[in-house]
């Protein structure tokens, strides 16, 4: 089964700008369990405090999933999580020659002997312990063999390979996870970020790899351009793997709001699965296919994701378009009608960068039928 742990909640509150409060986090956390993410990534006890007041309020819903903590590969960080009482953590480490050099100044022994310390301290405290290594996508593979050998001798559970500068594409993705999946060493975790809009589809080409699981965020939050989204992987598992998960749209809706307001950030109308004129069809000949069959220029209906079909008046709309507005007012239209006020409709438009209404093109066809 392939699963999705989100990190809203940590990668995607790190983006810039962004601050969720205490009730805020509470309810994406609610909402993104309900909607059906599989695990949830909730926070960093090493922040303070407050963080930890935070994830302890995050544990006390009693969600039926797994919650984890993001934790940098030390005793300390560690601890923190486990006075949250928190049984699973990412144990962050670099594995890139360039992070190593700036974090351990390139001392692969001493990462090494520091990783297997806090491994065997989290498994003796009986936790599921996922490797986070640290720009994978500029490591070289054979390191990352011998740290996912050592790792899974010591007992962890979980390798997440982090494209952390966002600069794998799908192809390479899928060459790197195969090459890693086939050791049969440790699941392996995406987390790909998307600095060249590729974050979605290489978390895909993972899964394609042999991946286990994924890391995302609502509407792609993040550091710089974003994470992988929740809500376009999610869609992809449902639609085009067969997972077994049953989306609720009025849910989604609601937790794509909650985001979005908490973090300040617009939803592009054009934004995939979610944005208000994805199922707007203003094309002649996709709007003539459309009214043949939902099913001629739409993957999946917008029923499934809460949102509306809807048939703009624009520049591009054809004979069809005004076909179907006019009969929504009970009217029957004449053919010649129609094709006498289209030009007018598309000069229209095109002056005023602005589609028509329903009752500007009904005034329109009555005047043209007058003349």
């Amino acid at each position: 089964m392939l699963l999705i742990n989100d990190t809203t909640l940590r990668d995607g509150e790190q983006a810039p700008y962004v601050a969720f409060n205490t009730q805020e986090k509470l309810d994406i956390a609610q909402k993104l369990y309900e909607v059906g993410a599989d695990e949830l990534e909730v926070g960093i006890p090493a922040m303070g405090q407050k963080e930890q007041d935070d994830l302890k309020e995050i544990l006390n819903l009693n969600l039926p999933i797994r919650i984890m903590s993001w934790n940098r590969a030390t005793l300390k960080d560690l601890e923190d999580s486990l006075n949250c009482g928190l049984k699973a953590v990412d144990l962050s480490i670099p594995v890139s020659d360039i992070l190593i050099d700036v974090k351990f100044k390139g001392d692969k022994q001493r990462l090494l002997k520091q990783l297997e310390e806090v491994i065997l301290e989290a498994k003796k405290e009986g936790l599921f312990v996922c490797i986070g290594g640290e720009d994978s996508s500029r490591a070289n593979l054979g390191f990352l063999k011998e740290l996912m050998t050592l790792g899974k001798s010591l007992g962890a559970d979980r390798f997440r390979y982090c494209d952390t500068v966002g600069i794998l594409t799908p192809h390479k993705t899928y060459e790197n996870i195969s090459e890693l999946s086939s050791l049969n060493l440790l699941d392996i975790e995406m987390h790909t970020h998307n600095d060249f809009g590729m974050a979605t589809a290489n978390a895909i080409a993972g899964f394609e790899a042999g991946a286990y699981s994924c890391n995302t965020t609502v509407i792609g939050l993040g550091e710089r351009a974003g994470n992988a989204s929740f809500e376009q992987v999610l869609m992809s598992l449902v639609r085009l793997f067969n997972k077994d998960a049953k989306i609720s749209s009025k849910r989604l809706k609601s937790l794509i709001s909650t985001v979005s307001k908490a973090s300040n950030r617009r939803i592009d109308t054009n934004l995939p699965i979610v944005g208000e004129y994805i199922f707007s069809h203003e094309s002649g000949i996709h709007v003539n296919g459309m009214m043949k069959s939902k099913l001629a220029y739409e993957p999946f209906t917008p029923k499934e994701v809460g949102l509306k079909r809807c048939f703009p008046i624009g520049k591009h709309s054809g004979t069809s378009t005004l076909l179907y507005h006019l009969r929504s007012v009970g009217i029957e239209p004449k053919k010649e009608v129609l094709e006498a006020i289209l030009p007018i409709v598309r000069e229209i438009v095109t002056k005023r960068k602005r589609v028509l209404d329903t009752q500007e093109l009904k005034e329109l066809y009555l005047c043209s039928s007058v003349i």
